[in-house]
């Protein structure tokens, strides 16, 4: 089973709040999820935003759990996975040719 860390989309329209969740990969983005390890809410000040169980999320990297792109750089910000690098992506600004 290919357990992932992600973000549940929570909030009216145009006011979004989100749950940091451990969940089945197969699983609909706001289904049913294993464990709730934190919150993430973008439209406060950025002292406020993020509250993540440090230890819960460590628990889950440690068994497996793979997080996405977005709660990858949720967990850099709070300290609990490494800054390897650049975390900007590069991007390839070179035309295909025909």
């Amino acid at each position: 089973m290919a357990v992932k860390i992600r973000l549940t989309r929570l909030g009216d329209k145009k006011s979004p709040f989100y749950r940091v969740v451990v969940a089945d990969a197969r699983v609909a983005r706001d289904g049913k999820y294993i464990e709730q390890i934190g919150t993430y809410n973008p439209l406060v000040e950025e002292s406020k935003q993020l509250n993540i169980n440090v230890d819960l999320a460590k628990k889950w990297l440690n068994n497996g759990a793979i997080p996405t792109e977005t709660t990858k750089a949720i967990l850099q910000r709070v300290g609990v996975l490494e800054v390897k690098g650049n975390s900007v992506p590069k991007t390839n600004n070179k035309k295909k040719k025909a």
